[in-house]
């Protein structure tokens, strides 16, 4: 069997679902998803095998206008995740109106002379079909896409299509992960992408983008029930953002560790014991240490 593979980067701004069709892609939940924007802050890697080919996915936080170093990092890795892939994939909403950060991505694309794949998620958005082929007549006059596919990552309309597209980038060579390997990243970030996930779902405005979360422990009991304890620490940048974060008796904590939990047991396969705590850590997403201590460089 003549193996197969290739290196694919997910790219767009802020929220357009660049995450939500990496888990769809894989079956599984390795990144974070939410209705806020850039909820992703590091590249995450996604491994698909299937038979001969193997299709290596880098998940990119959203391109946007930094506002701290935390923001810097942020885009300095999706400018790095443009060179050196096979193909990239390009992901957009379905409007006409293309945001100057978008803009700026297609003429990156022309520097780097990689095969970029279209997709146009949240077509569920649209009422009429001639909507969608405006904007395809659009984009195709400012780029030469290698493909363009239509998906709704969230259903999977367009998504059996997509995989195909993608598929086709891959060149002969070796598998050069495990064929049974689905992420590059360590179980702990994992946990923490989940805790951080069910923050910024539930939480308001500015404070789950000054959320980090930290793994203190991780390990299964020695007692053979097969139940492994986990301890976190979910930090905040303000005194009064503690508070909100705990709620009124500790509601708002337990709710955050308890959709967390859920999906930490659904993934792992196994009975998870998580315990949250809250501490402050002033400005973290400007000091350089911090960030570095948080693995978000």
């Amino acid at each position: 069997m003549q193996t197969k593979s290739s290196f694919i980067s997910i790219v767009g701004r802020p929220n357009v679902g660049k995450s939500t069709i990496l888990n769809y892609l894989l079956g599984v939940k390795i990144a974070a998803v939410s209705s806020k924007p850039q909820t992703t802050r590091t590249r995450i890697m996604g491994v698909l095998t299937e038979g001969e080919i193997q299709l290596v996915f880098t998940d990119t936080p959203g391109f946007h206008r930094p506002k701290n170093k935390l923001g810097e990092k942020m885009i300095n890795a999706v400018g790095e995740s443009l060179s050196g892939m096979d193909a990239i994939l390009f992901v957009i909403e379905p409007t006409t109106e293309l945001r100057e950060n978008e803009l700026e991505l297609i003429k990156r694309f022309k520097n780097v002379k990689t095969p970029v794949i279209l997709a146009i998620n949240k077509i569920d958005t649209v009422k009429e079909k001639s909507e969608i082929a405006l904007v395809i007549a659009k984009l195709i006059s400012l780029y030469d896409f290698a493909a363009v596919v239509p998906v709704c990552a969230s259903d999977g309309r367009g998504m059996d299509a997509l995989l195909d597209e993608l598929k086709k980038t891959a060149q002969p060579s070796i598998h050069f992960l495990p064929d049974d390997t689905l992420t590059d990243q360590p179980e702990k970030v994992l946990a923490a992408e989940m805790i951080r996930e069910k923050a910024l779902r539930l939480l308001d405005k500015e404070i789950p983008h000054g959320i980090a979360v930290g793994i203190e422990r991780m390990r299964f009991r020695d007692d053979g029930s097969e139940i492994m304890d986990i301890d976190a620490t979910l930090y905040c940048e303000k005194e009064s953002h503690k508070g909100i974060i705990i709620g009124k008796k500790g509601a708002m904590l337990k709710k955050i560790s308890t959709f967390a939990r859920q999906d930490m047991e659904a993934f792992f396969d196994c009975k998870v014991n998580l315990q949250c705590w809250v501490k402050v850590k002033e400005d973290w997403r400007n000091r350089e240490g911090l960030i570095h201590n948080f693995g978000l460089d």
